[in-house]
């Protein structure tokens, strides 16, 4: 998947400046989708060339220009024939699995110290998920939330996200006892 659909997904929420998407992909998509801001920017110069989005230019009292970003009919289009395709597997690519796949005695301690950093990570992330769940329901069932709302996208994307911080938290907590297990039956050198 090209970053430009999920930037066009990200659009359809409404008209937003650069800085506003990078903030929102952490918020919305980061669930399933990581950019660089650099890497946003450099990608909206591309979809606006290809006239998938168009760009007006805000002058702002006393901060900078900001240039706002909207979906075209052209855009919203290219995300349609994109939804119609089918979706390739999934394929997992985690740095962190290598090392766990690799880890020797002596990596232990090193392996352990990722697992535990990732560990917190998911914890914060996850907590920033469901703040952006609750914020989404305000206050509603899903049940209402799910009949009442035109677009139901971007709740399930979010679900999945939930269930994907869970779950490494789970494989993290049952990981981190096994290694200091075995990093205590270790003989002194």
């Amino acid at each position: 998947m090209a970053l430009r659909n999920a930037v066009l997904a990200t659009l359809l929420e409404g008209e937003a400046s650069g800085y506003d998407l990078a903030k929102g992909f952490d918020a919305s998509v980061a669930n399933f989708w990581q950019a660089t801001p650099q890497q946003l920017y450099r990608e909206l110069e591309r979809m606006a060339a290809a006239g998938l989005i168009e760009t007006r230019v805000v002058e702002q009292e006393r901060r900078p220009t900001k240039r706002l970003h909207a979906i075209t009919p052209a855009g919203r289009a290219a995300l349609r024939e994109f939804v119609a395709e089918p979706a390739k597997p999934t394929a997992i690519r985690d740095e962190m699995m290598v090392k766990v796949q690799a880890m020797a005695a002596e990596d232990a301690p090193a392996v352990r110290s990722a697992i535990a950093a990732k560990l917190e990570w998911s914890r914060a992330k996850l907590a920033r998920y469901e703040r952006l769940r609750g914020r989404l329901l305000d206050g509603r069932s899903e049940q209402a939330y799910l009949a009442e709302v035109e677009r139901i996208g971007p709740y399930l994307s979010l679900l999945r996200g939930i269930a994907f911080e869970q779950e490494n938290i789970r494989w993290a907590e049952f990981a981190l006892p096994v290694i200091d297990r075995r990093m205590g039956a270790q003989p002194a050198n």
